[in-house]
């Protein structure tokens, strides 16, 4: 029976969230500890979702300088709601330069997240609230928010000298841009030196406590607890002034909001808790969910994890939470380039771990010939390509779901290799612990795709209790494997034994030349290696036979079905949501297994008149499901380095979809 790590029930608990009593069976997971400071709580029973007339959910979004701390206080607000036991979804939007030029407009860092009292599936369209630190972030920000939006500013910020940084030749408070929102002008560097002044910090220093003044006022006006925040601060901080000044800060700016003579624009807005489902909750990034999902594939398949990378955004933070957790089973390489980490990877694969590498598109193009090596070895390995806005550097910090080409036809020779993705920053987990199962069942490289968008956000994630799982096979052969030829392959899975140096039943050759389907020697031999390519498709194909078939998300056949896969999922998910309520006869697809593809995928489709996919490309997966299955497809596609907003899908739909002919239930 799998038994998880101290390590690993340490490491999942972090920053756990609430323990929802709604209708399951109300016990912790046995392997999940409540002990230590990871902030669970026993919630109510939480099956309200009205508010004395309130709305039920709210989109914030905080913007100033990339050192203003706007991450920070993005992610201390995202706790502290879901700890209220409010459902949540974000969005972090941040220049690629470490520290931008400050009031600049590309040097904007944003942080959005709605919140609130249903299921949220995305982080908003528009915001309701914008906190604004200087002019730059508040022209960025105008054009996306809501008709009447609040919007919050640093009025101190607005000289002369910043308007010009923001390329302003008049000032926006004054000039009529924000003439259709409800503005409030408040001196928060002002008030925020005056409530820090008594701990003897400098102009600078206390400046830098404005975030948390601001998220002070923001946890008045949704009526969420300070505490977590109050904890992070004391545990960030040494005893001290720095300490003192942050929560001082903090206090003066929830005050503010209960004192200040503003009560006309800046009111409380309780907000309820979500009907969520009985389980132990935390807050949870995509690329803490892979880090995550490793741990537990190395122990569900009772296998060390070597995890080997070489830093890249987006995808060096998967290598920053690994990095603490070498007694949780997995050993971490900060390799000098992207091509000695995957060549690393593949030697612990050959070693007997289960070797992993990550990059993002440019990186993931320098592993293209070692990825032919692997799956020449038939070795099993796993690949993360954490997908940004391309070609070539392009825009790092924006997502992109551009990577689809070269994840299935991108190498040299026929080389196939399954590629799955993810749907959210929770199903991360899941998907992690699948991409290492086809590639210990199969004896193969796997790529798994995420994003940018996916790595950084978070969202609220159900603790699911590993014990339930199916242990993870491999094809290590034991004490009782006769000696002989290690490529005795599985014929329903084309997996080969996975012997390791030092067994001297199975000495064996290997390397990226042509080998004989049956000794493993080098063979040049025409015949054989039409074998071997036959036996490489082959087993692609057969990874089809041991995944499950796909299924409607929502809606029923016929009218408009909408294909999505990775991160547009949300989105998707609540445009169709809104438009079935609103009388269109649409349903909803995500594809999870992208190659090869749900055996029944074809046939389902063709249960559809019209078939819509949405994906932030040129139209990858429309080809490849024009390829795979010569299915007509309408597209939807957008490169801004922007997820799609639910009413940019749902007015597509509204241009393929009829109304329903009878109730969609």
């Amino acid at each position: 029976m799998f038994s998880p790590t101290a390590a690993w029930r340490r490491r999942i608990t972090i920053h756990a969230c609430r323990f929802v009593q709604c209708s399951g069976s109300g016990a912790y997971p046995p392997w999940v500890s409540s002990a230590g400071d990871t902030s669970i709580v026993l919630g109510e029973e939480m099956t309200s979702t009205q508010s004395s007339g309130d709305r039920l959910t709210w989109v914030v979004r905080f913007a100033g300088d990339s050192g203003d701390g706007i991450q920070l206080q993005g992610q201390q607000f995202t706790l502290a709601s879901a700890l209220g036991g409010n459902d949540v979804a974000t969005l972090p939007d941040f220049p690629a330069e470490i520290r931008a030029p400050a009031g600049t407009r590309y040097g904007v860092s944003a942080f959005q997240l709605q919140f609130g009292g249903e299921r949220v599936t995305s982080p908003g369209d528009a915001p309701d609230v914008l906190i604004a630190f200087n002019p730059a972030a508040l022209v960025v920000n105008l054009k996306g928010l809501a008709p009447g939006a609040l919007v919050l500013v640093d009025e101190s910020a607005f000289t002369e000298q910043r308007l010009k940084r923001a390329d302003l030749d008049t000032n926006p408070l004054d000039d009529g841009s924000v003439s259709d929102f409800q503005l409030v002008r408040s001196d928060i560097t002002g008030l925020t030196e005056a409530a820090v002044k008594p701990f003897g910090l400098g102009s600078k220093d206390s400046g830098r406590c404005k975030n948390f003044w601001a998220l002070g006022l923001m946890l008045w006006m949704f009526d969420q607890s300070r505490d977590p925040t109050v904890r992070w601060i004391e545990r960030r901080f040494a005893e001290g002034a720095l300490r003192a000044a942050n929560l001082a800060a903090l206090q003066a700016g929830h005050a503010y909001g209960e004192t200040a003579e503003l009560s006309r624009v800046l009111l409380q807005h309780p907000t309820p808790a979500a009907p969520l489902e009985r389980a132990e909750y935390r807050t949870i990034t995509g690329a803490e969910g892979v880090a995550l999902g490793l741990i537990a594939a190395g122990e569900l398949a009772d296998t060390q994890v070597m995890f080997c990378s070489y830093p890249i955004t987006p995808a060096s933070s998967i290598l920053h939470h690994l990095a603490d957790l070498e007694d949780a089973g997995v050993s971490t390489f900060q390799a000098e380039d992207e091509i000695a980490a995957i060549c690393a990877a593949i030697g612990a694969s050959y070693a007997g771990k289960l070797g992993v590498t990550s990059s993002s598109g440019p990186g993931i193009a320098l592993k293209t010939e070692a990825l032919g090596l692997a799956v020449a070895a038939e070795l099993p390995l796993l690949v993360v390509n954490s997908q940004r806005a391309g070609p070539s550097t392009g825009m790092p910090t924006k997502t992109e779901q551009s990577d689809l080409y070269q994840a299935v036809y991108g190498r040299n020779g026929d080389t196939p290799i399954p590629v799955l993705s993810t749907r959210s920053p929770g199903d991360c987990f899941e998907t992690t612990v699948e991409a290492v199962r086809i590639a210990l069942r199969h004896m193969t490289p796997v790529l798994l795709l995420t994003d940018g968008y996916i790595a950084n956000a978070s969202e609220l994630w159900a603790i699911p209790d590993v014990d339930g799982y199916a242990p993870i096979a491999n094809t290590r052969p034991t004490a009782q494997t006769p000696a002989g030829s290690v490529f005795r392959r599985d014929p329903a899975t084309e997996g080969r034994l996975w012997a390791s140096p030092g067994d001297e039943r199975f000495v064996y050759r290997v390397g990226g030349i042509e080998k004989d389907l049956h000794t493993g020697n080098i063979s040049y031999d025409a015949e054989n290696h039409q074998a071997m390519t036959d036996m490489r498709s082959h087993k692609l194909a057969s990874v089809a036979d041991f995944i499950g078939d796909q299924v409607l998300e929502q809606g029923v056949p016929g009218g408009l079905v909408v294909v999505g896969w990775g991160s547009t999922y949300g989105t998707i998910h609540q445009a169709v949501l809104e438009s079935v309520r609103a009388g269109l006869r649409v349903a909803q697809v995500h594809i999870r297994h992208l190659h090869p593809l749900p055996k029944n995928l074809g046939a389902l489709l063709a249960q559809f008149e019209t078939v819509l996919v949405p994906e932030l490309n040129t139209g990858q997966l429309s080809t490849l499901l024009r390829d795979k299955l010569l299915v007509p497809v309408q597209q939807l596609n957008k490169v801004t380095g922007q997820p799609f907003t639910v009413q940019e899908v749902r007015a597509a739909i509204a241009r393929h979809a009829r109304a329903r002919l009878e109730e969609v239930r």
